[in-house]
């Protein structure tokens, strides 16, 4: 039998990023090493264990700034758990695991390749 809907752990994942994004907003984090972080994507094991959580920020950062918001996401992983506990209402709430979303890094890369292509004449539009 084929369910109309998303997966459960789908639904988990899209709720999760939204009570992530409104914790960050609100600044409940108070670490300065996450100001300006966003989540641009939740991936959620199909047991619910294990959260892969996408994050990236306001503006530009490089390399070590990425590092520091990452481990001051990680630091605060115990907290952000225990504060999502009582409003996702999970049997288990997953672990939470941070990395750096290299999506639009990747994505302007390859237009500034295509772009370089288009200038030296090799591709056309």
């Amino acid at each position: 039998m084929s369910s109309a809907g998303p997966k459960r752990s789908e639904r988990v994942a899209v709720r999760l990023r939204m009570e992530l994004m409104e914790m960050l907003l609100r600044g409940d984090i108070r670490d300065p090493a996450v100001g300006g972080v966003f989540v641009t994507s939740v991936g959620l094991s199909d047991d619910l264990r294990h959260a892969r959580v996408y994050v990236r920020t306001s503006s530009e950062s490089d390399p070590a700034q990425r590092k520091v918001v990452l481990r001051g996401l990680q630091r605060a992983a115990g907290f952000i758990r225990r504060e999502l506990s009582p409003r996702l209402k999970l049997k288990y709430l997953p672990e939470l695991r941070f990395y750096w979303d290299e999506g639009v890094d990747q994505a302007s890369r390859v237009e500034e390749l295509l772009s370089d292509l288009r200038a030296a004449g090799e591709l056309s539009e």
